[in-house]
């Protein structure tokens, strides 16, 4: 069975940081892409970033030049610092792992969000 567990979130003033962090644990055999989503109330939810096993990374416009997506390959953990924050980032943060446990093809596995707040 595969877990995904973020933590980080929080309440911070507009212009702070915060760094979210996601592990995934249990019978994972391959890592082929990590990343962050939110969702903010009445909304979709969006890509915020996301990073490949060979560290090629996409950021969503929004986000581009404040936020840092990073893995540690080895712990099949990813982080986001997240700089300059601003009221509209404050959402519900997902982590999202594509997994191979050698069973089947590859699979996106969710964690349970973690919120942001973002005050002005």
């Amino acid at each position: 069975q595969v877990q995904v567990v973020e933590s980080g979130g929080g309440l911070v003033q507009a212009g702070g940081s915060l760094r979210l962090s996601c592990t995934a644990s249990g019978r994972i055999f391959s890592v082929n892409v990590m990343g962050w989503y939110r969702q903010a109330p009445g909304k979709e939810r969006e890509l915020v970033a996301h990073i490949t096993n060979g560290g090629s990374t996409k950021y969503a416009d929004s986000v581009k030049g404040r936020f840092t997506i990073s893995t540690d390959n080895a712990k099949k953990s990813v982080y986001l610092q997240m700089n300059s924050l601003k009221p509209e980032d404050t959402a519900v943060y997902y982590c999202n792992a594509e997994l191979w446990t050698g069973v089947g093809g590859w699979e996106h596995y969710w964690g349970q969000g973690t919120q942001v707040t973002v005050s002005s």
